[in-house]
């Protein structure tokens, strides 16, 4: 699938953030027809991104996540400045884990100038960028390989990472509800993420804005597991009083 135009980018991310977009809006919004929009919603709906509704769309089921294409370029900038926060929290010479999502992609390509790490990954993609990078030793998860996104999930994937006691794990998850609890969708991921967070020293969540309040029907765990989250905004007040309950250092990433 061929990258989303920058027009349906903002009508994916209006969907993501008011859950229903209505064609009349957005034709006064973006300057076009309402035919065109009709174009827009049925082209993102053929890509199972969003689901028709009289006179608009609606986000796609909250039990699958959007395609990896689509999560790659919503929130880009966002994930850059995210990633390069949480990369600069990762000192040289120390050990690592870094699972899939496309925001720990961003925090890969902001270490690609540390030296001396040892990077464990169940991301393809994630090991594309370090491995040619000399001083990052990178170790690949073995397991079974998502063609969706490049993400190495399943039983020997979790084995495998149950062999390592490293100093930082760098994670992602797909929704974070207001009480603290983190969420995916594919449960055979979530359970590789539970063993990335019990065999980590320090554990660094990065997230972007849309994640907060969003929904997801498997639950990785609760955000008092993790010591740092980043973001690009500060959380919705009950979630940023639970993370300081919890003892969660909350940093915004900068301009």
């Amino acid at each position: 699938m061929q990258d989303l135009t920058p027009r349906l980018v903002d009508i994916l991310t209006l969907a993501r953030q008011q859950g229903r977009v209505v064609v009349d809006d957005l034709a006064v919004r973006f300057g076009v027809t309402p035919q065109t929009i009709r174009k827009d919603l049925n082209d993102l709906c053929d890509r199972r991104l969003l689901k028709r509704v009289h006179g608009g769309a609606v986000l796609a089921s909250g039990v699958e996540n959007l395609r990896y294409d689509a999560r790659r370029v919503l929130a880009a900038e966002e994930k850059a400045r995210i990633g390069r926060h949480a990369a600069s929290l990762i000192p040289d010479d120390c050990s690592l884990f870094i699972n899939i999502g496309t925001t720990t992609e961003e925090v890969a390509r902001a270490l690609v100038n540390h030296r001396d790490l040892m990077a464990i990954t169940n991301n393809i993609n994630v090991a594309t960028i370090l491995h040619q990078v000399p001083q990052i030793e990178t170790i690949v998860v073995g397991g079974v390989l998502r063609h969706s996104d490049g993400g190495i999930v399943g039983e020997s994937a979790t084995d495998f990472i149950n062999q390592f006691k490293v100093d930082y794990a760098v994670i992602g998850a797909s929704a974070i509800e207001e009480d603290g609890a983190l969420l995916d969708y594919d449960y055979r991921e979530v359970r590789v993420s539970q063993a990335i967070i019990a065999n980590a020293r320090t554990v660094v969540l990065v997230a972007d804005h849309m994640k907060f309040g969003r929904n997801a029907p498997v639950r990785i765990g609760h955000i008092s597991q993790i010591d740092i989250l980043v973001t690009d905004v500060e959380p919705p007040e009950t979630l940023a009083r639970v993370c300081a309950e919890a003892g969660v250092a909350v940093e915004v990433a900068p301009e």
